[in-house]
């Protein structure tokens, strides 16, 4: 199952998920028509953190239920460790999984290409979001995030997902050292991941190498919302790094 995003306003400064708003989760990922997020010229330091939104942002992404002024954020490093937001939000340090169980914080998870992943058990009232790049990806962050939720209380199966836009198979051209460790770590599984695009390069889907590494750790499939929505085939609206873009696409969440 896989349902469409919605766009809010004209033009579109954020989409929701149909799966997440039907169990009540405040949540969006911000378009490149979304005013106040920090450009990827505006790195977050760990030395001095601050949240990398500006209050255009908070006064936009206040409609869609997300208390900017709690926000939690990291520093990614395309690993796959797992931060807990601190009590009220702030700084979680260098990590690509951010996990709470207090209400009202959300979490902030920065793409342009790579896959915000959203996990939230409705019932134990645990969410979690990772970054996943191709990196992550043979470095096991999404079953890390998987695990960093169940951890906190929350059970696999019962998990809703959803997958934010990022860069499609259609577009996402690797070369040998990419597939490389791919068969370092998943061996000859990964083949159904990719198909040849001459030269030895490889078009990669990430989106179903994630898929399947959810189903893996106990995510049932038909709880994976993912529309597929490559950043790299529509600039009109979203952020690619491979396109040369420097802005992020922000895809938040916080518990009800």
């Amino acid at each position: 199952m896989s349902l469409e995003l919605v766009a809010h306003g004209e033009p579109a400064v954020y989409l929701t998920f149909p799966s997440l708003a039907e169990v009540g989760l405040p949540h969006a990922t911000t378009t490149r028509h979304c005013p106040g997020i920090a450009s990827f010229s505006e790195p977050i330091s760990p030395q001095a953190p601050k949240p990398p939104f500006r209050a255009e942002a908070a006064s936009t992404l206040a409609n869609a239920g997300l208390a900017m002024h709690r926000v939690s954020y990291a520093r990614q490093v395309h690993g796959a460790d797992a931060g807990r937001a601190p009590e009220g939000g702030g700084f979680a340090g260098l990590v690509d999984i951010l996990t709470t169980t207090e209400r009202g914080v959300p979490l902030a998870i920065f793409t342009a290409d790579c896959l915000a992943i959203v996990l939230y058990d409705p019932v134990a009232r645990v969410l979690g979001l990772a970054h996943v790049g191709w990196r992550g990806t043979v470095r096991g962050t999404t079953q890390a995030a998987v695990r960093s939720v169940c951890e906190r209380g929350g059970v696999a199966s019962r998990l809703r997902v959803a997958i934010a836009p990022s860069i499609g198979p259609c577009c996402y051209e690797v070369d040998e050292p990419v597939t490389a460790e791919f068969e370092r770590v998943f061996g000859q599984r990964w083949t159904g991941w990719g198909a040849p695009a001459g030269n030895g390069h490889v078009m990669l889907d990430l989106w179903a190498a994630n898929e399947a590494l959810l189903r893996g750790a106990g995510v049932a499939p038909a709880s994976i919302d993912n529309p597929r929505l490559c950043t790299a085939c529509h600039p009109e609206l979203l952020y690619s790094y491979r396109k040369g873009n420097r802005g992020r696409l922000v895809t938040l969440a916080a518990l009800p």
